[in-house]
């Protein structure tokens, strides 16, 4: 069985409750704030809420971040399936979620993504779901670098033909010829710097700005005499 198909709770291991805690603030938010752009995932998308990145190119767009630090596939799927996006009506919704699934395979990880993707699509039927490749991760090459890597090339092939589903390349340009990664764009080796931020997630921005604009008339831009 596929425990990345099979929506899950967070257990409350340190007794403060905090996970369910985020999810009912979420809940909050999503009726209380009208949004174009939903983020909703792990670490990745939590952490870029606290970048400069995110205040010069993503809250201009009106975005709410529904990341979680050290979700799973299992426990986004379950946020889902549990109202975090029933009372938003984006435009476009990013989903990054799945390095945190380590005891997966990459063709697990790769159905499980899709399945969220399915489940986004069932309550919001013309939506766009823009999914960023998984970063890489740790300073130097690794097991798990090379899982990523792997979930990435599926991703290529399962998302292609999916309607109104992009995939967008934000691992690029990360590890150094010698293989390693710099504390000056991920400054654990996981979470994004400002500047790491800046060269993943200025991809994404772009294509949220043409799928904001799709459909809108072209602004005349001759000088006016």
């Amino acid at each position: 069985m596929n425990t990345c198909k099979v929506p899950v709770a967070v257990d409350d291991s340190d007794g403060d409750n905090r996970w369910m805690s985020i999810h009912k603030r979420f809940l909050a938010e999503s009726r209380e704030k009208d949004a174009d752009v939903v983020f909703i995932g792990d670490s990745i998308v939590q952490a870029l809420q606290h970048t400069e990145v995110w205040n010069e190119l993503f809250a201009p767009l009106h975005c709410l971040n529904f990341g979680i630090h050290r979700d799973k596939i299992e426990n986004v799927l379950w946020r889902i399936q549990n109202d975090e996006l029933d009372h938003v009506k984006p435009k476009v919704i990013v989903l990054h979620v799945g390095t945190n699934n380590n005891a997966n395979t990459p063709e697990e990880i790769t159905e499980g993504i899709v399945e969220i993707v399915n489940n986004i699509r069932e309550k919001h039927h013309d939506v766009y779901i823009v999914v960023p490749t998984l970063l890489p991760r740790g300073q130097h090459p690794n097991k798990l670098r090379e899982r990523m890597s792997q979930v990435n090339d599926l991703l290529k092939s399962k998302i292609v033909n999916l309607p109104k589903v992009e995939l967008v390349v934000i691992d690029k340009g990360f590890v150094q010829s010698d293989g390693t990664i710099s504390h000056h764009d991920m400054h654990d080796y996981l979470l994004l710097t400002n500047a790491g931020s800046r060269k993943a997630f200025e991809p994404v921005h772009d294509l949220l700005l043409q799928l904001l604009t799709e459909g809108e008339p072209e602004k005349d831009l001759t000088p006016s005499e």
